[in-house]
């Protein structure tokens, strides 16, 4: 993975020593070393088709991102599908999509109760008989999710109490259910490594992370809308991955202070939304941030067929170019044009493993960077929580 950054910060290496000190109380930046074996021996003995997660927001996301960035470049022999929503109309369409009888279920809650994620559950153990056969739950060591799990000969897999959910995707929320489909969770928490020691052993990624966190913290009113454009289809999920980590993690009040802050984060694709979203970064407010994100070997021949069309011949000059080579012609057609934002350019070698575990630890250093810099707590989601104080008394009040 290549990262340019086009701009130049003065940066405090003391935020660097920071994070060395957090790192003995918050979990996810050891994730990566952790044993995979039990996940690849429950795995193994998984032979259903159809791998269901049941689960909201961190407890989905980060498994759906690296699933669905594979499986552009790879034929999978099962399928992921993703159940984070009480939306009827949704539930009804993807349960039309699996065959209940050779579907296996990971029942994901950190907490044991997310209500939305125990509804679903509920009205899918209604159609079909939950058991150890066809359901694992990843949830906190002694919650109440753990002790239904318990009763019901169902194998539960816990989550670092230090590890909080946006953050957990390389535990065995993660894991356990990527491993079921297939995607090598070893080179998945490589990549993801090589990432970190950079950092901690203040090499090149170090320099890197603490420059652009210094950039976001120092310019955050000025520059409080941060867009990640990637080019490819296969980044839409880990849009949405970061969009949660990013949002969730910096929009906060200060620690040592009554002011609020936040870093507001958007997912954009290319091609598709230079047609759309475009507009506004270029000729809107320059309050944006840009970081593009693109791929070197996509590892596929597709060109445009070599055919004259009449009227159309002054594209003739596309005739037999790679798809591959166009797609990052146009990014860096994009990254020229933005001369007034500020921008930086991720490159990553290949859709695989590796890539993806690079990408995932990157970006939660930087957030965990950022939130040093703005003085707030990154691992805690007070507004999040303050939504569902509410629909739990909302719900007492039913009868």
């Amino acid at each position: 993975m290549h990262n340019e950054l086009f701009f130049d910060q003065k940066v405090n290496e003391n935020i660097s020593d920071m994070l060395d000190e957090e790192r003995k109380s918050i979990g996810f930046y050891d994730l990566c070393d952790v044993d995979v074996q039990p996940y690849l021996d429950f795995a193994a003995n998984v032979r259903q088709k159809d791998i269901v997660i049941i689960g909201i927001g961190g407890s989905a996301l980060g498994s759906s991102a690296i699933y669905e960035f594979l499986n552009y470049g790879r034929e999978f022999d099962k399928k992921l599908h993703i159940f984070d929503t009480t939306d009827p109309l949704l539930l009804k369409r993807k349960l039309s999509n699996i065959n209940l009888d050779d579907a296996f279920f990971c029942l994901i809650s950190k907490s044991g109760g997310t209500v939305e994620t125990i509804a679903v559950y509920k009205y899918i153990a209604s159609l079909v008989e939950m058991s150890g056969d066809n359901c694992v739950t990843i949830t906190d060591e002694g919650s109440n999710l753990e002790q239904y799990s318990k009763t019901n000969g169902i194998r539960s897999f816990f989550i670092p109490g230090n590890v909080g959910g946006r953050f957990s995707v390389l535990s065995a929320v993660g894991l356990l259910p990527l491993a079921m489909l297939g995607v090598d969770i070893k080179v998945l928490l490589e990549g993801a490594q090589t990432i970190r020691n950079s950092f901690f052993e203040h090499d090149e990624y170090c320099s890197t992370l603490l420059k652009k966190a210094t950039f976001y913290a120092t310019y955050a009113n000025t520059y409080n809308i941060n867009c990640l454009f990637s080019y490819s289809e296969a980044f839409r999920e880990f849009n949405a991955w970061y969009v949660q980590l990013w949002g969730e993690s910096l929009g906060k009040k200060q620690l040592h202070s009554e002011l609020h802050v936040g870093l507001t984060p958007i997912g954009l694709i290319g091609p598709t939304d230079q047609h759309s979203f475009l507009q506004l970064i270029m000729e809107g407010k320059f309050d944006k941030s840009v970081t593009f994100i693109k791929i070197k070997n996509f590892d596929n021949e597709l060109k445009v067929p070599d055919v004259t069309m009449e009227a159309l011949e002054e594209l003739d000059n596309i005739n037999g170019l790679k798809f591959s080579k166009l797609i990052n012609m146009q990014a860096d057609s994009i990254i020229e044009s933005l001369e007034n934002n500020p921008l930086d350019i991720i490159e990553i070698e290949q859709v695989d493993e590796r890539a993806m575990g690079e990408l995932i630890m990157y970006f939660e250093l930087l957030t965990a960077l950022v939130a040093k810099m703005l003085d707030i707590n990154a691992y805690d989601q007070p507004g999040v929580e303050m939504g569902k104080i509410i629909l739990k008394e909302k719900l007492k009040n039913l009868d």
